[in-house]
């Protein structure tokens, strides 16, 4: 893959509570493209960060319906990605690439 893909496979890390509890455990989660595979998020989060990663799960989380003011919405569509990465290595979402 180009390092244009890379950067275009995972879009943002999730700063969350519970996301922040997975860091303990050597885990971060980043939000990634909806029709992204498990072999490409690895790809681009190793060559990104430059780390090595040991496993991807992935969820998909549906847009909430939303009302403001009388009008009715939809929140986007995410898929979440939560990589396990290897002993040793860590990424600081806090800071920029």
């Amino acid at each position: 893959m180009s390092e244009a893909r890379h950067y275009d496979t995972v879009l943002a890390p999730v700063i969350t509570e519970k996301a922040t509890m997975l860091s303990e455990h050597n885990q971060v989660v980043f939000k990634v493209r909806k029709n992204a595979t498990k072999p490409e998020i690895k790809a681009a989060v190793e060559a990104v960060f430059g780390v090595k990663v040991t496993g991807v799960n992935t969820l998909n989380v549906k847009g909430k319906t939303k009302r403001f003011k009388g009008r009715v919405g939809v929140r986007s569509d995410v898929k979440k990605a939560i990589v396990t990465l290897a002993e040793g290595s860590r990424i600081d979402v806090t800071t920029g690439v």
